[in-house]
């Protein structure tokens, strides 16, 4: 199956060679986003928050054909 992930932030760092930190990932059934972070090299602990499909997501959802992942890091401001 395809992911499309989506890295933000000072996550892009992960995929140097991915335009705008967007990858197509290829899973095997039943992998959840764990996995998906694990094939695409980033560390769980410096993920903030998960959506998949716009909805907020956590590590153990199991992910389906064409999901869109995308990962964010924690966010600054002022």
């Amino acid at each position: 199956m395809q992911i499309e992930v989506r890295l933000y932030a000072t996550l892009r760092q992960a995929a140097p060679d991915a335009p705008a930190g967007v990858l197509t990932v290829a899973a095997s059934a039943g992998a959840t986003v764990a996995d998906l972070l694990a094939l695409v090299n980033v560390d769980p602990a410096a993920v903030r928050l998960l959506m998949v499909n716009g909805i907020a997501a956590d590590l153990g959802r199991v992910l389906r054909d064409g999901d869109r992942l995308g990962v964010f890091p924690p966010l600054g401001g002022g």
